[in-house]
């Protein structure tokens, strides 16, 4: 950032070093390394033009995450705050975001089905995915290709079910500090054309601050038929019940001691609940061309109590969802491949947010209460051109359409559920009260991505390539609906985005690494502004660059490199509340400059493994004008496994293992000033499991 002062930590400094002798790969490693979620059939890695991170269930079986922050902060690109609990903000190729349209900035998907419906993201969606027992986590970067569809605006995040494999199971249980615990248990079987399996883990902690703590379940179901035709049906279902520990405030308030685990909202909660049920039918014509039929139903509640906002109120919301994927591909000639497809969506959501006793503007009972509808319908085609042996172009197309029909349960207007004004103050003389309900309307967003990939190879161990992107998000519902003071009316367009992307990938003997510049513009950003009405016409710009390498040191050593150098400011037009001072060309808040991941993994003989970690987080400014900013942190993990030759097995990890006092999430507002969610101090963690 132009305006901190010069100085370089010796984790950025060496990570600049190493990137600069290679720069590359993830925990799947090789180019020729097979995903799913780029076309919605498994591709090689060299043919997508994009930027794509995957990490396996061997890692995130050696990482044993408590929390997915722990698992995407090892990913190029992708800046992570953890709130407190299982709550999360996140970022990829971009600050992290918060804000009621935040979450639509990127699609969060199990199976290639968003876990949430079109306009009713939620921040912390990531809780309604089983990422513990995933049998693979895939993260694109940038716009996600034209078969992602809605959300997908600054990237996707797509997590692979459990696979279901040979018979056999394994159990496992975890133990950790504050009365951390959880049990995990798999199993499948076989039975001629069919398999089954089943996957669950559930997790109680008590919370490192006073008053928190949590209690969560996952359970999946799995079935695959393979005949003439291959039926894979994934059930779904997870619960949260969470004691909330809210920010601590004050300057450098995460390094005092006494204030740490200091919880002042001790009746802050968060409960929360999901199923969804998918089955990817899917076959092969006589022609060799290939089909995918995707039903789909989703069911989603949460309530909890807003403790950050003035007078603490319960917000309750859910929706359900029925919804179909298709998709047909076949060669039109020998060098040219098309999918197209057609996406529907039909869903019922509703909100209501309701307060126990009323001051000044914030009144007492119900302060909204709607529902929403919503249909969605979105054709898509994509071709894939290979002139040549070494070349390789892609053209991808989406049109969206996107209804909400909307029904205010109460009073129109900015009043008191009984239509009566709020208590006037000497801060409101009028009376005039915070929150205010849109009468009945309807609302429709149509929009049209592209996307133009090439991919050259030099020979069959390095290649470039090269994305263009324009891509979208249409408001969600909260945005639209949930207004403040004296809007009636938001009248939001799309958020829209051009990217361009180009990037080099190669394999060598000992190594794999690729290097990716890319260069993002995003048009009428929403926002709320200083009247604290829902606007968008906002301009931000992301530039970045982006490291993963992976070096085999030795037989037995491993060197694993992420890095991450960007650059994400505010453009025109852009006056939040609270900012009375243009901050066109200033760097958006919670944006760090540099972030960096070095693994170090000795396998020390057939049963025993070790890892260790380190996490680099840049300092970053806290507020939009610049003034306020974190210092940023260094961490060290340490990681043990041991593997016997009768199946069981033990772990051991520490996380933060200098014990060094850091903030997981710092921010500024003009109430309160500096509030942090605190960093944990130096925790072990064990596993014991075995497998049958």
């Amino acid at each position: 950032m132009q305006q901190f002062n010069p100085k370089i930590s010796t984790l950025s400094l060496s990570i600049a070093l190493l990137c600069g002798a290679a720069q590359v790969s993830a925990q799947s490693n090789s180019i020729d390394t097979i995903i799913v979620t780029a076309d919605r059939q498994e591709t090689e890695l060299r043919d997508i033009a994009a930027s794509v991170y995957a990490v396996d269930s061997d890692y995130l079986d050696n990482i044993k995450h408590v929390h997915i922050g722990e698992v995407l902060n090892s990913i190029p690109g992708v800046v992570f705050n953890r709130g407190n609990g299982q709550e999360s903000l996140l970022g990829i190729r971009a600050p992290v975001l918060t804000g009621a349209g935040s979450c639509g900035a990127v699609q969060i998907s199990q199976d290639g089905i968003p876990v949430r419906a079109a306009g009713f993201c939620n921040v912390n969606q990531l809780f309604e995915a089983n990422t513990e027992q995933a049998s693979r986590i895939e993260v694109v970067r940038g716009p996600g290709s034209v078969l992602y569809g809605v959300n997908a605006l600054h990237g996707a995040i797509n997590i692979i079910s459990p696979t279901l494999g040979e018979a056999g199971g394994n159990v496992s249980l975890d133990f950790g500090p504050h009365e951390y615990g959880r049990l995990n248990l798999g199993y499948n079987t076989v039975s001629g054309e069919h398999a089954f399996g089943v996957n669950f883990n559930g997790a109680s902690d008590g919370g490192y601050k006073d008053d928190s703590g949590f209690g969560q379940q996952k359970l999946n179901f799995a079935h695959r038929y393979s005949g003439d035709i291959t039926v894979t049906t994934v059930f779904a279902a997870t619960n949260l019940n969470q004691e909330t520990a809210g920010y601590l405030v004050g300057a450098d308030a995460y390094k005092n001691d006494a204030l740490q685990k200091v919880n002042g909202n001790p009746d802050a909660y968060r409960d929360a609940s999901s199923i969804r049920l998918h089955s990817r039918i899917e076959g092969e014509f006589a022609s060799g061309a290939s089909w995918m039929l995707t039903p789909y139903i989703r069911d989603t509640d949460m309530e909890f109590l807003m403790h950050f906002l003035p007078g603490t109120p319960v917000e309750e919301n859910g929706h359900s969802s029925i919804g179909l994927q298709t998709m047909y591909s076949s060669m039109l000639t020998r060098d040219l491949e098309w999918i197209a497809g057609v996406d529907f969506e039909l869903t019922d959501g509703y909100l209501r947010q309701t307060q126990a006793g009323g001051f000044g503007s914030f009144p007492a009972g119900r302060q909204y209460d709607y529902d929403v509808d919503a249909q969605l319908i979105s054709p898509y085609v994509q071709f894939k051109f290979q002139p040549s042996a070494n070349n390789q172009f892609s053209l991808g197309l989406r049109y969206e359409l996107l209804d909400y029909d909307y029904d205010n349960k109460m009073i129109d207007g900015n009043t008191a559920e009984d239509g009566s004004s709020c208590t006037p103050s000497a801060f409101n003389p009028s009376g005039t009260c915070r929150y205010s309900r849109p009468a009945d309307r309807s609302d429709d967003f149509s929009n049209s991505s592209i996307q133009l990939g090439w991919i050259h190879d030099f020979d069959s161990s390095q290649q470039v390539f090269v994305n263009v992107a324009h891509a979208f998000r249409a408001p969600q519902a909260t945005e639209l609906y949930r207004l403040q003071v004296n809007q009636s009316v938001a009248d939001l367009n799309s958020e829209e985005v051009d990217s361009f992307e180009i990037g080099y990938r190669a394999a060598r003997d000992n190594m794999s690494y690729s290097v990716v510049a890319y260069w993002m513009e995003k048009d009428n950003v929403i926002f709320q502004d200083s009247s604290r009405s829902n606007v968008s016409g906002g301009e931000t710009d992301h530039t970045g660059l982006e490291f993963n390498a992976l070096f085999d040191l030795t037989d037995s050593l491993q060197l694993n490199v992420v890095a991450s150098y960007a650059n994400h400011t505010y453009g025109a037009n852009i006056a939040p509340r609270g900012v009375t001072v243009s901050i066109d060309g200033n760097d958006i808040d919670t944006a760090p400059e540099l972030t960096g991941n070095v693994q170090l993994i000795w396998a020390i003989n057939a049963s025993n493994s070790a890892q260790l970690e380190w996490v680099h987080m840049d300092e970053y400014y806290t507020n939009e004008t610049n003034t306020n900013s974190y210092e940023g942190h260094d961490l060290v993990n340490l990681r043990y496994q041991y593997q016997s030759n009768s199946d069981w097995y033990f772990a051991a990890r520490i996380t933060n293992l200098f014990d060094t006092e850091y903030a997981e999430r710092a921010d500024w507002t003009s109430f309160v000033g500096d509030r942090y969610f605190v960093g944990e101090p130096a925790s072990l963690y064990v596993t014991i499991g075995t497998e049958f």
